[in-house]
Order: structure tokens, then sequence, then C-alpha cells
């Protein structure tokens, strides 16, 4: 079962939920980094939605100024609109700029990237991130979707949950990926062991083979959603004695200043 066809079956059972807003909101969902411009045909089989509807929502979010529509290629695309609100939700990050400087610094020394991700369901979105002055680093930007099951960053941030809110979520991963889901668990089980010992998670290799970060939590920050930082480059460049000994701890000592910061009691 997918993830979009588990919230569908939720929102079944909840009285207060309005299916055209829904709907609508999954439309926009569809137009991904790879995926900016698609029809009414690709949106219906994307979600599932007929394409009368798939027609009809496309026309109202593109008079409401949320997509665009080129006549030379005839499909739709984002709009300015969309930028709109994303920017808005990334201005009112107080956690941005006050984490910015000394994630510049561990980005610099560990010559590789330090980035702030924030859930969107089964996903991390980066929201700021930070890269060293070295030629050879991550390449993920702002709005940059990784997956949360397999990611030091989305390991990190299933770990710091507390435990009713981390079962969800880890039964929503059991029902997108029924097939791997014994794999996976046992990785978020040694994750959540990793947390609770060393403060950190470690992704060696679980998301892309080549890749190795650590990821730590922003925990009991009133106001603030469901976030998570990770520090991480190229495999060569990240052995396991470096992640656990030194980036890993460097990382925590400084999700643990912004919390701080940010009024953590």
């Amino acid at each position: 079962m997918s993830e979009d066809a588990i919230l569908a079956d939720d929102a079944g059972t909840d009285r207060q939920f309005v299916n055209a807003l829904a709907r609508g909101l999954e439309i926009l969902r569809c137009f991904q980094p790879g995926k900016p411009y698609l029809t009414n045909a690709e949106l219906s089989r994307q979600t599932g939605f007929p394409k009368p509807t798939v027609t009809r929502l496309t026309y109202t979010l593109k008079k409401l100024g949320y997509l665009g529509y080129s006549e030379t290629i005839g499909k739709y695309m984002l709009a300015p609109g969309v930028l709109g609100l994303g920017y808005s939700m990334l201005a009112n990050l107080d956690l941005r700029s006050l984490a910015r400087p000394s994630m510049e610094q561990l980005a610099e020394y560990s010559r590789v990237s330090v980035s702030i991700g924030v859930r969107d369901r089964l996903n991390m979105i980066y929201v700021e991130t930070c890269r060293s002055s070295a030629r050879v680093t991550l390449r993920l930007d702002i709005g940059s979707r990784i997956p949360i099951a397999t990611t030091s960053m989305g390991k990190a941030l299933i770990s710091g949950l507390p435990p009713d809110e981390r079962a969800e979520i880890m039964d929503m991963i059991k029902m997108a990926d029924k097939e791997n889901w014994p794999r996976i668990q046992a990785d978020l089980d040694q994750a959540l062991d990793d947390y609770q010992n060393k403060g950190f998670c470690i992704a060696y290799g679980e998301w892309q083979s080549e890749i190795r970060a650590v990821g730590v939590p922003l925990v009991g920050v009133p106001g603030e959603k469901q976030m998570a930082f990770n520090c991480g480059g190229p495999a060569f460049l990240l052995s396991r004695d470096r992640l656990e000994k030194d980036l890993g701890p460097r990382l925590v000592e400084l999700v643990r200043s912004v919390e701080q910061n940010l009024g953590r009691p």
C-alpha cells in the first residue's frame, strides 16, 4: 500500500477532513525535481484521481496562481504562488539564521555538508544547507527531498520522537514497503540504540552506497516542527570511525547549542 493510500484510508474516517482541499494539495505534490511538467493524464495516473476531477483541480489551481500552463508543450508546472508559500515558511524559521554560523564552521571543518531537514510524510525536506569550500561535496539544495527511513537525518528524527509518534511513523514505513520492512526495522532499531547511547544516528550507505552521514534530531523546542540536522558527504571522506568519534559528537554539540538558544527547557 502506498503512503498516499494509507493517508486516504485514514481520511475516510475523519469527518473534519476536506477531500477537495486534500486532492488539490495532492496535485501540487506531484510536481517534484525531475517532474517539473505534467499533463492532466499524468497527474491522474500519479494520484489515482479520475481525469475529469484532475481537470477541474488543475483549472482551479491555475486560476489561483499555484499552477501555470505551457501551451507549447501542453503541460502544467508549478507557479509563483507555490514559491510564495514556501518562502514564507522558510522566512519564519528563526532556526535557520540562528544555526547557520555554526553549520558553516562544521561544514568547513568536516569538508562536507551540514543541513537541516523537516519531516514531510515519509521524507525529509532540506530547509537549510551549508557546504564546505571543498570541490567534492553533496549537491543537495534547499527543497531537496530524501527518505526518512534510510538516511541519518530521517533516522535521527524518528529516534528523537516520543514512543507513540515513533510507532506511528514506523507503521507507515512498514505499510509503504512491506517487502523490505524486516531490514528497515532492524536498521531503525539500531539507530534508536545509537541515539540513546551516543546522541546521534549513522547512515552508512543505506540510502545511497556512496554517501555517509550522521544525524541528530532537534528535540524539546516549543513551537518547532519535527526537524533534524545531518553532516554528510562522499564515502571516501567519511570513515565510520570519523563519523562516530569526531563528526557525530560535534553535530550533537551544535544541535544542543541551537536548542538552548531557541529556548529548550
